[in-house]
């Protein structure tokens, strides 16, 4: 029964926290959303249904399941806020070290953004890569 309760509190807390993110520039939503779902799976299917169902989120949660997949728009939306936080922390008072280290993380983490592979076209059905 806890464990369930903590299921579902994170899957809350990260939902709560994916929708601030809809209206505050800066932080994410998809990536929210993506622990939502997960969590929500967890200990509350319903929810989880509900995500997946939803017209607005629903497609990024369930091209990320099947594809490991991110659009090439927000692979783009990441890059520049990234940039121009990158550029607020440079003109900012923030030790030397902040100001180099945490750069240094976002460009990692764009690395590894921009080799996730981008979700098929409309209409594009998934095949099994038989190699012989």
């Amino acid at each position: 029964m806890m464990r369930l309760l903590l299921w579902r509190l994170l899957a809350v807390l990260a939902l709560a926290t994916g929708m601030v993110g809809v209206v505050l520039p800066g932080l994410p939503t998809v990536e929210f959303l993506l622990l939502a779902a997960w969590a929500a799976g967890k200990g509350w299917p319903a929810l989880e249904r509900w995500l997946l169902a939803h017209p607005r989120f629903g497609p990024p949660i369930r091209q990320w399941r099947e594809h490991g997949a991110v659009p090439r728009h927000a692979k783009w939306l990441a890059t520049v806020t990234m940039a121009v936080s990158a550029l607020l922390m440079a003109l900012s008072s923030l030790l030397l070290w902040a100001k180099l280290l945490i750069p240094a993380i976002m460009v990692a983490v764009l690395v590894w953004l921009w080799r996730r592979p981008e979700p098929p076209g409309p209409g594009v059905r998934r095949t099994l890569d038989v190699r012989r």
